[in-house]
């Protein structure tokens, strides 16, 4: 039978750990972010007019 490997475990454990805590402060991130680029977009819309075909 063979052993576990328990430091694979505690490995992939610390990896999921990180992933999900990256993840939540990404989340905050945008959500602070987003209303700052919403306006930077509306701006280049302005500022760059469409150029007709």
């Amino acid at each position: 039978m063979a052993k576990p490997n328990y430091q694979y475990e505690k490995r992939q454990k610390d990896l999921a750990k990180k992933k999900k805590q990256e993840e939540k402060r990404q989340k905050k991130v945008d959500k602070t972010s987003a209303p700052l680029s919403e306006t930077a977009e509306a701006m280049e819309t302005v500022a760059t007019p469409a150029q007709p075909e």
